[in-house]
């Protein structure tokens, strides 16, 4: 069915027929997970048409195209998306009219995929929904994981770790496709044969294996009818059940393969603070990259005969370190299957795959144990290894490098194998993801190879999709931008510039923060229902929204509120625009100290709520199980955006540019993508604090930084700072936050906080002082929030993935034609 020629008609009965068949009741019948499910079936029968004529299209024209490896999409619900981007939303609504149904109600009883953390697996999203709408062919492929990480549950203030079952009823968008499996070995052993003419084939004997199933989701571009896919990669078992073995009663061994296909795809990110949780997450990584290139060369093979033509046709797109394996798993297949000499390999392996970088920390940067790897992976490793020899010989040969530069260049070294430095040996575009962050990493993490690839290395801000979250996330903002400016905004951000000139206008002020008091409304409500906290909405709503990490600094903010709590209880008077602080945030399960914060964060939390005295001058709420779904709610709302990590240790950010699309001003240091924010609205426009990057860096090299004289000379640093260890937020266990307190003044391994929070506290605590003298003035604040929505142009995806497509991959827009009726 094409879109263009769905009626209202149509779409009601085909909901009535799916809610019959699927489960055999009528509608005053189903239940309201079976209404989404039927509507959802209904607008998928309506994609499938496009994605059928689409995949014909690629067929047919055979253009190049990129997979993009990653180990998270965080794609959010599909429905409402869905929905928008095929612009049948007119339709759908008076379905459910004429059906007597909340739209509303319907997408809420889909659950977000758990397919994803945190920034990295939303980015990739974003990218996915960018390139269907910008008609570039485009596959994203990643694990079904059936739990997701985690769903969140807060009890008693801690973070506690329940199973995502978000496949529970199923997911209707997607297709399994069968006739794609194929096999992934781990374990065993090689053996070297010679063949007649006299070359060593390496074969894998002894092995384990599992068999790798494709889940299909469509991935529709907006107002056009290009559908790409996000290719899921589920396990089974080669052998499902031996018989043979339960009739001998050996239970466990009748299902060993069924357990070891199981446990790869059952939680994105194992707890890998044990040994057992290494092998799994890297099973987990080499089981999809094996099957992604498996297949892709499977698929190319079929329209060409020569191997040596795959850079030409495909771009495989490493996301993070994750993806790593995918350089030796290519060469596997090019040497061992298709039989080309190293030479060879390694130059199409290098033209074919392209890395991006996205973290500056070197502590964050990906290594695996030689033991574990080579044993897990023996002719991956033997690859590696091979990679490895010719890279350090050339550094000797071409470079006349030293051994101390070798030695810390080399992929492998000190037991360890670093799949950072593969991935920029075996690619040919290595990318940051902000302006500094590429410059920090030619300048000081990567500098080594900066200095004998400078044509590699390049630069892509990250973006967002404002389709997502703008256009279906607020959609009050977007019908008023569209409103004053045309609706060009929608497939061209750059066109909401348009908007600057009505900051000055009081009428559209106006009507500016009537949609964000009413979009402050919806979020109090949302709050009163799931953490039973009032809050007023004619606060200011604070907001840190994103993966608690001590370099985020969620810390720091909470330390800032007990300092203001603290000037309340000296003066309840005091001269304050009450302020709502609100925190969504997921620690992973191993990361103990991030765990204790969110801890701390939710005993302070229940000290101010509760206290009357303050008079509600600051409310503090934690959003449990932060997911796409709540931070569209959240992020409508948002007054500030605090985007606060140590200088030099954000990569980009991706929340702060949703924030600042959605109106909300940015206080944060100079980081990441903060830089480029500020360039484009103006410093006057947002709230900058703290040591720049340079200062981070010095403090770092010269280990100069001395916490213990702020807490001795700093009464407010050390009122705050003792009250971690003196049962002020923890009466019956005073030294329940202790660790934090020597995190902040003694740091770790003899080193002092390397995140500098105690450092930034004052410059933090005047930024916020700025804040509420600016919010007072309503016009003032009005046109800066403006002036932040207008100036957000740079930071869609759809600017990223041009540069990405004529930069990197060299992809040309293939538009697909549907015929009308």
């Amino acid at each position: 069915m094409n879109r263009l020629d769905v009626t209202v008609e149509d779409l009601k009965e085909a909901v009535l027929e799916n809610i019959k068949n699927q489960f055999r009741k009528t509608i005053d019948q189903a239940s309201k997970e079976q209404i989404f499910a039927a509507l959802a079936f209904a607008v998928r029968d309506i994609i499938i048409d496009q994605w059928i004529e689409t995949h014909k299209t690629y067929d047919e024209k055979d253009p190049k195209t990129v997979y993009y490896l990653s180990m998270e999409f965080l794609m959010g619900r599909a429905l409402g998306n869905n929905i928008i981007n095929m612009k049948v939303d007119d339709v759908v609504k008076k379905v459910c009219d004429e059906l007597e149904l909340d739209l509303n109600v319907i997408e809420d009883m889909e659950p977000d995929p758990g397919l994803g953390n945190g920034g990295l697996g939303r980015l990739a999203a974003c990218f996915l929904d960018s390139l269907s709408t910008l008609e570039y062919p485009a596959y994203g492929c990643g694990i079904r994981y059936r739990y997701g990480i985690f769903e969140q549950k807060i009890i008693d203030g801690y973070q506690v770790e329940r199973p995502d079952e978000w496949l529970k009823n199923g997911n209707p968008f997607e297709v399994r496709r069968d006739e794609y499996g194929v096999e992934v070995k781990f374990l065993g052993s090689v053996r070297v044969l010679k063949t007649a003419n006299g070359r060593d084939k390496f074969v894998q004997e002894n092995y384990q294996s599992v068999k790798a199933i494709p889940y299909d989701i469509p991935i529709v571009g907006y107002d056009n009818n290009t559908v790409n896919t996000l290719r899921l990669w589920d396990a089974e078992a080669i052998v499902g059940f031996d018989l043979e073995s339960f009739d001998r009663g050996e239970y466990h061994k009748a299902v060993e393969q069924q357990n070891l296909a199981k446990s790869i795809v059952e939680v994105l990110y194992p707890n890998d603070n044990h040994y057992m949780g290494k092998e799994l997450r890297l099973k987990q990584q080499y089981f999809f990259i094996s099957a992604t290139v498996q297949q892709v060369i499977n698929k190319f093979k079929q329209k060409h005969n020569d191997i040596r033509e795959l850079p030409d046709k495909i771009a495989f797109h490493i996301n993070d370190t994750h993806p790593s394996l995918t350089i030796p798993e290519l060469m596997r297949v090019l040497l061992d299957e298709e039989e080309l000499e190293w030479e060879e390999a390694w130059d199409i392996t290098t033209k074919t795959c392209a890395y991006t970088n996205h973290t500056i920390m070197s502590e964050a940067l990906e290594k695996w144990p030689i033991e574990l790897l080579s044993r897990l992976l023996p002719r991956i490793y033997m690859i590696i290894e091979e990679i490895n020899r010719r890279f350090c010989l050339r550094l000797v040969d071409e470079y006349h490098l030293s051994k101390e530069r070798i030695h810390n260049m080399s992929i492998i070294m000190d037991g360890q194998i670093k799949m950072a430095w593969m991935c920029i040996v075996g690619s040919h575009s290595v990318n940051g993801v902000a302006m500094l962050h590429t410059k920090i990493l030619k300048n000081e993490e990567l500098k080594d190879f900066y200095e004998i690839y400078p044509d590699k290395f390049n630069n892509k801000t990250n973006g967002i999709t404002q389709r997502r979250f703008l256009l279906e996330a607020n959609p009050k903002l977007a019908d008023f931008v569209t409103g004053l400016i045309g609706d060009k905004w929608i497939t061209n951000l750059s066109h909401i510039k348009n908007l600057e000139k009505y900051v000055d206008s009081e009428q559209e002020q106006k009507e500016f923060m009537k949609i964000k008091y009413e979009n402050k409304l919806r979020l109090a409500e949302y709050i009163k229902e799931h953490n039973n906290i009032e809050i007023d909405p004619r606060s200011i709503f604070d907001v840190q929204i994103k993966r608690l990490h001590e370099y985020k600094r969620q810390l720091m903010n909470i330390l800032h509120v007990m300092h203001l709590y603290n000037k309340l209880l000296e003066n309840p008077d005091l001269d304050m625009i009450p302020r709502t602080f609100i925190f969504g945030a997921k620690a992973a399960p191993g990361y103990t100290r991030a765990k204790l914060i969110i801890k701390l964060i939710n005993n302070v939390a229940d000290v101010i709520n509760n206290d009357i005295n303050i008079k509600n001058k600051i409310k503090v709420v934690f959003i449990e199980n932060y997911n796409v779904s709540n931070a569209e709610i959240i992020i409508a709302a948002a007054d500030v955006s605090e985007q606060i990590s140590t200088a030099s240790k954000e990569a980009s950010g991706t929340g702060n540019m949703k924030l600042m699309l959605n109106g909300a001003v940015t206080l944060g240091t100079m980081d990441g993508a903060n830089i480029e924010i500020v360039e484009e609205v103006g410093r006057d426009n947002c709230f900058i604090f703290g040591l720049s990057s340079e200062e981070v860096i010095k403090l770092q090299h010269d280990d100069s930084y001395n916490p213990w004289d702020l807490y001795n000379n700093n009464a407010d640093i050390r009122k705050v700072v003792t009250q971690l260890i003196n049962g002020f937020y923890a009466p019956d266990d005073p030294d329940l936050f202790r660790e934090i307190y020597d995190s902040l003044l003694n740091g770790d391994g003899g080193r002092p906080d390397p995140y500098f929070i105690l450092k930034d506290f004052d410059s933090y605590k005047e930024a916020h002082k700025k804040i509420d003298i600016a919010y007072a003035n309503q016009r003032q604040w009005a046109k800066m929030v403006m002036l932040n929505t207008a100036n957000s142009g740079k930071f869609s995806s759809d600017r990223t993935i041009e540069q990405y497509a004529k930069e990197i991959w060299n992809l040309e827009k293939t538009t697909v034609v549907m015929e009308t009726n």
